[in-house]
């Protein structure tokens, strides 16, 4: 009987899918797992290297070589290996992240084994940089909480400590994907507030892998200055908001004043007079901030025009 599903998400990514792979492969386990490649059609040598690795472990790795992209920001993809996993639990990893501790499936598994009032368990990973222009630093830090709870994941700030690699969770408890699920660009938030919705979330404080950003990674080709990436954000925590009955309304409508804030400054409203100021005032209104400061400095940067400001600090210095 399979234990483990791991669910391997990949596309162009030749040049790190067989470290991907060999660090799955050789794990040391006590159990039976099976590794779910979901390849989005990639136009490089990944579904050959994928090939070639089903052909060395034909008992462990399963190929499902899409011949066209699948498309939903690679969620469709997901889903497609979701669906015909069979193990009672479920490690999901990016084609071009890969694990440090070839221990990181047993421990997990252990864990939840021991403790079935937890939907799932994560660990530390290192964040790499792969293009060097950051130095390499950890996800969580020294004050990680050991329990997350569905209150936690929800946030005046975007939540997000938890790296794909790191992730464990019962199969099963995701059966129906909501609207707002697939219309989102993200997958892990979405996917860890409905898992929430379940339970709680065991934080194991080890570092078992390797979160790699690249050029080529979703998280260099989102924007927090791109318009219809902001306006994604936005319907993504609108759903999130229904999913969870309103409860945090004003905690989410707080996120999703930062959003709108972010729409004033963006590549294709900043220079639009009226688009800009009418989304930082709809900032305002979500936020209700009580913080002066604030609430002051959004008028001077987005309602009140600068040529106006400019006259305003011409003034006041010649007077003072």
């Amino acid at each position: 009987m399979i234990k483990v599903s791991v669910i391997v998400h990949t596309y162009n990514h030749e040049k790190f899918i067989a470290q991907t792979l060999e660090s799955i492969v050789n794990q040391e386990v006590n159990f039976q797992y099976e590794v779910i490649v979901g390849d989005d059609a990639s136009k490089d040598k990944t579904p050959e290297i994928i090939t070639e690795y089903q052909k060395k472990y034909p008992d462990i790795i399963k190929p499902m070589l899409h011949p066209v992209n699948m498309g939903g920001f690679g969620k469709n993809n997901t889903l497609a290996t979701l669906e015909v996993c069979q193990g009672k639990y479920i490690a999901a990893m990016d084609g071009d992240d890969y694990w440090t501790n070839p221990q990181k499936l047993q421990k997990q598994v252990d864990f939840l084994d021991q403790n079935p009032e937890f939907v799932a368990c994560f660990h530390n990973a290192l964040i790499h940089f792969e293009d060097g222009s950051h130095p390499d630093e950890f996800v969580n830090d020294d004050t990680q909480r050991a329990i997350t709870t569905i209150e936690d994941l929800v946030g005046e700030d975007e939540v997000w400590y938890m790296a794909t690699s790191a992730v464990m969770f019962r199969n099963g408890i995701l059966k129906d994907y909501p609207k707002w699920f697939h219309e989102s660009k993200s997958g892990d938030i979405p996917r860890y507030i409905l898992l929430g919705k379940h339970g709680k979330f065991f934080y194991i404080n080890e570092v078992m892998s390797v979160y790699r950003k690249n050029g080529g990674g979703m998280s260099f080709t989102d924007g927090k200055q791109d318009a219809d990436f902001l306006f994604n954000r936005i319907g993504m925590y609108r759903g999130i908001d229904k999913e969870l009955d309103f409860k945090f309304h004003k905690t989410i409508n707080k996120n999703i004043a930062r959003y709108y804030l972010m729409l004033a400054n963006s590549i294709q409203y900043s220079d639009n007079w009226l688009l800009s100021r009418f989304y930082a005032l709809k900032s305002l209104w979500l936020s209700r901030p009580n913080n002066s400061v604030h609430f002051k400095k959004v008028f001077q940067n987005f309602v009140i025009p600068h040529f106006i400001m400019s006259i305003y600090a011409n003034v006041k210095g010649r007077i003072f």
